[in-house]
């Protein structure tokens, strides 16, 4: 069993590797921050829901990093360590889809902080599979 949830997990992964491909040809292009900062979010909860899915763990269908964070803490209680840095890219799903969501908009720093954390947060999770 536990070969068909990594096949499943990796899965997750694979989707979350083409935000990641997509979010380096945005930033190399300076296409758009907030896109980047979305995709950044992206990365992180497709790599929880992978790391859920390895462990059998069910979810829910949902977008709330904090929520998948807590189940993930199950597992690997240091996941708490990135708490910050979970809460800063959590706001990315909404803030960065609606206009008027992010009044001040979101600046080519913050986009490059997020896609910094969803790396280190993605070589952690894969870290604790190994």
């Amino acid at each position: 069993m536990e070969q068909n949830n990594l096949k499943l997990a990796t899965e997750w992964f694979a989707k979350a590797d083409e935000e990641e491909l997509a979010s380096n040809a945005i930033l190399k292009e300076k296409a758009g921050a907030s896109v980047l900062c979305f995709h950044s979010h992206q990365i992180v909860e497709k790599y929880l829901k992978g790391f859920l899915t390895f462990k059998e763990k069910p979810f829910e269908k949902m977008h709330d990093l904090i929520k998948l964070t807590g189940l993930v803490k199950e597992f690997i209680p240091e996941l708490e360590n990135f708490h910050k840095e979970i809460s800063l890219l959590n706001r990315y799903y909404i803030e960065t889809r609606y206009p008027g969501d992010a009044p001040e908009g979101f600046s080519w720093q913050e986009a490059e902080t997020a896609l910094s954390i969803a790396k280190q947060i993605k070589n952690f999770v894969l870290e604790k599979i190994k």
